[in-house]
């Protein structure tokens, strides 16, 4: 009995039989309607990774986050649902957009936006590595302002995000402290333009 216990321990968890990480994007994007955490992003130049920027986000479906750089300089990307608020405080400088079009085809629609992912993304899993499995999102607007985007997941959870843009520069991305569905304030996703900034709407 103790031996096909163990092989039955085995099997239902064995690598082979989790989930794929589209299927772990789709549960993520289900059943996580909000969420807050801490992230890093370092440029890639020359194949060396540059210095890193570190930040906080967060995010409540559809539509509502806010993505904010710390350091080494500060920017806040704020959207309602409506609007998207980019705001470069060292410029003193807003840039202000639709969100539908700012946000329809972004990456940050994979983790931000709606459920309906098919509709901007052709999506498809990309196997396994640095202990994350990986899914791979291409848009299917030709004038997308990116080639492509690797998310990886670990336990149902986004931990890292690829992006290269129709330059061929490439970003990399790392999540930690994930919190999901927290009680999230509506004025955490509402921005005032500060005295004096220029204001740009596009």
């Amino acid at each position: 009995m103790k031996i096909w216990y163990s092989l039955l321990l085995t099997l239902c968890c064995s690598p082979a039989l989790a989930q794929t990480a589209l299927e772990q994007l789709k549960t993520f994007t289900a059943s996580t309607k909000s969420a807050r955490g801490e992230f890093t992003q370092r440029v890639v130049k020359a194949g060396v990774p540059g210095s890193p920027a570190t930040g906080n986000f967060a995010f409540s479906r559809p539509g509502k986050f806010r993505w904010v750089y710390v350091k080494p300089y500060e920017q806040s990307l704020i959207a309602d649902g409506e609007k998207l608020w980019i705001y470069d405080k060292d410029l003193n400088q807003v840039t202000i957009k639709k969100l539908g079009t700012a946000l329809g085809e972004s990456p940050a629609a994979i983790l931000f936006g709606s459920n309906d992912l098919e509709k901007n993304f052709n999506l498809k899993d990309a196997g396994s590595r640095d202990g994350l499995v990986w899914l791979e999102a291409t848009p299917k607007a030709r004038d997308a302002t990116f080639e492509r985007v690797a998310i990886g997941f670990r336990n149902g959870v986004p931990e890292a995000m690829e992006m290269r843009d129709a330059f061929g520069q490439l970003s990399l991305l790392s999540f930690r402290n994930i919190v999901r569905n927290p009680s999230l304030d509506a004025n955490e996703f509402s921005f005032e333009v500060p005295r004096g900034a220029d204001v740009f709407n596009q």
